[in-house]
């Protein structure tokens, strides 16, 4: 019961930021409130089904991660990931090695999940 509080606390906190959001570009404040509340609403609604203590907390973590770093930087959108230096190189016909792979995974934030998901289903 207390993980279906935190889910309901953070989408609160979003959709309470969505209202109060005020863009760098005051021309853009409307569109940016419009793509947090809609971001918001599509990640949750794609989410309701996760079961298991530890993939909700997953979850809210990257959410949390997301509103914090927006807050901080002013800017709704995700940010870009800066993957380490030969972690997509690789030469032509030859698969990624397991060390790449691990590499990948370590290296990517919390706050990218959903979009890496996204990604992944659209390819």
């Amino acid at each position: 019961m207390a993980l279906r509080s935190d889910v309901l606390k953070l989408y609160s906190r979003i959709m309470r930021l969505a209202r109060k959001w005020e863009a760098t570009n005051p021309a853009e404040t409307l569109v940016e409130r419009e793509y947090i509340e809609s971001e918001a609403k599509e990640l949750f609604r794609k989410n309701k089904s996760v079961k298991g203590d530890v993939e909700i907390r997953e979850r809210i973590r990257e959410g949390e991660a997301r509103v914090t770093m927006a807050e901080h930087y002013r800017n709704p959108y995700p940010r870009p990931v800066n993957l380490p230096k030969r972690s997509y190189s690789k030469q032509e016909g030859k698969k990624i090695g397991k060390a790449i792979k691990r590499m990948n995974e370590q290296s990517r934030p919390v706050y990218i999940r959903s979009t890496d998901d996204a990604v992944e289903k659209s390819s």
